[in-house]
């Protein structure tokens, strides 16, 4: 458990690096599509501390799919609901998102089919991936 838990440290703060750079591109766009014209020092520090933070919960929850004891679909879902909570918390720290019941569902659907979708091209590339190495190993098997 001591090696999870120091795993997670180590790539949540590989990963927490990059909050910042994901906010200020994150401002840039705003800035150009006229949500953004100017910040308050709250602003900028709420937003760099709540992107940092999730970045960190973000790259260590990865961590999560080497722990042998959890089937997959149980490590799924268990990642999805964190990192749904803390995109959520982020969106409304930031008020990024509408509070209302309607923006949230919204919000809500789009991380769902979002999460599904990259998992879908994951679970196929790591597919393919092991069907190539299984079939590598067979025809290895069988050259004398």
């Amino acid at each position: 458990m001591k090696k999870i838990i120091a795993e997670f440290f180590r790539r949540g703060l590989v990963a927490c690096g990059l909050g910042p750079l994901v906010l200020a591109a994150l401002y840039l766009v705003l800035q150009q599509l006229g949500q953004v014209q100017t910040l308050t020092v709250n602003e900028v520090c709420i937003g760099i501390v709540s992107l940092s933070l999730l970045a960190f919960i973000a790259g260590g929850m990865n961590v999560i799919y080497q722990t042998k004891r959890l089937p997959l679909m149980a490590a799924v879902l268990i990642h999805g609901s964190v990192l749904y909570i803390c995109y959520l918390a982020t969106y409304l720290v930031n008020d990024w998102l509408r509070q209302g019941t309607g923006p949230i569902l919204i919000f809500s659907l789009i991380f769902i089919i979002g999460y599904l979708a990259i998992w879908v091209v994951i679970y196929s590339i790591t597919l393919r991936n092991t069907k190539k190495l299984n079939k590598m190993l067979s025809e290895t098997r069988q050259d004398p």
